[in-house]
């Protein structure tokens, strides 16, 4: 069994709000404590809903770096505006559940991974209504449903990491001048707009780190750019 923490190397490192924060701890405790008396049926809930979580993260990734494509992606959503100017990824929650999954086509997911994706809300769907069934008895039952999120989830990963390459590209590039910056201190400014802004995963951080600084080489700019860069990569090496 894949070990059921590794849902958190996919789920943000820091988070813009306390209150963000608060629920995915609550989600886990939840998903902990029904785990370990037993209550598998429960504990499935509240690992769908991480999962549904570290799906709203990416999402709003994909809405932040692909702003044009994301709005044209919309056309036809009921609450168009809300999910576009989002406040929060938690905003994407007033979307149907297994239609939020199809922006996963943005960064190169096709039809036949997203039905797999949306397959864990249908199995979710089935035991959170009364229906007199419990198809969680045994741990090996909420075990492979475990292996299975934790398999889609660092499928979607792989699919993301060309967009999580470009925020950091970006990045680089908007703030080689310290006089963009908006805080003073080099660690600030990266754990500010870099990784916080934009809900990075461990995942995502480790991905960046074997990102090949030299490919910017003949931008302008290069050698803030590269400074700016080595300091990420001295901050986060031993993340």
């Amino acid at each position: 069994m894949a070990e059921a923490q590794d849902i958190f190397q996919y789920l943000p490192l820091s988070f813009k709000t306390p209150s963000e924060q608060e629920y995915i701890e609550f989600l886990w405790s939840s998903f902990d404590s029904n785990y370990q008396n037993g209550k598998f049926q429960f504990a499935f809930l509240a690992y769908h809903m991480m999962y549904m979580s570290a799906v709203y993260f990416n999402i709003w990734q994909i809405n932040k770096s692909q702003n044009e494509d994301f709005k044209k992606a919309l056309i036809g959503f009921e609450k168009e505006q809300d999910i576009f100017n989002a406040t929060s990824p938690f905003t994407y929650s007033i979307e149907n559940e297994s239609r939020i999954f199809n922006f996963l086509k943005l960064i190169g997911c096709d039809n036949s991974k997203i039905g797999r994706y949306k397959k864990i809300v249908r199995d979710r769907n089935e035991i959170a209504h009364t229906n007199g069934n419990i198809p969680y008895k045994a741990k090996d039952s909420i075990d492979r449903k475990i292996d299975e999120i934790i398999d889609l989830l660092e499928e979607i990963q792989i699919h993301s990491e060309p967009m999580v390459k470009d925020i950091l590209i970006k990045f680089l590039k908007d703030y080689a001048d310290e006089s963009n910056w908006e805080y003073s201190d080099v660690s600030d400014q990266i754990k500010e707009i870099l990784i916080h802004k934009n809900y990075m995963s461990n995942k995502d951080i480790e991905h960046l780190l074997k990102f090949k600084v030299n490919v910017l080489s003949k931008d302008e700019g290069f050698d803030e750019m590269k400074e700016l860069f080595n300091s990420f990569t001295d901050t986060y090496s031993n993340t």
